[in-house]
């Protein structure tokens, strides 16, 4: 089943994929691969990985302290979610 994620994070996006990635890994997610979104001048990005335990999509904002919230979704809400923040990052 796949995970949609919330973060937060202080940090630019290459220093934030960095934390998160970190963060998926003590929560005991093996990263097969992943890759990462973002717009040069919006505070938020979008990283979705392939992992052992299913399909994660993180959407993370520029706020405070590291902060990493994910749930379990139907493959449905889960490409819904990818979708809709993409559509976002790049104006469409």
């Amino acid at each position: 089943m796949p995970y949609i994620g919330f973060a937060k994070s202080p940090y630019g996006p290459a220093k934030t994929y960095e934390v998160l990635m970190r963060e998926l890994e003590k929560l005991g997610f093996r990263v097969f691969f992943s890759k990462h979104h973002w717009m040069g001048d919006a505070p938020f990005g979008l990283i979705v990985a392939e992992t052992d335990k299913g399909n994660v999509a993180i959407r993370w904002n520029l706020s405070g302290e590291v902060d990493l919230r994910l749930e379990k979704v139907e493959g449905g809400d889960f490409e819904e979610f990818v979708e809709d923040t993409m559509e976002y990052l790049t104006g469409d």
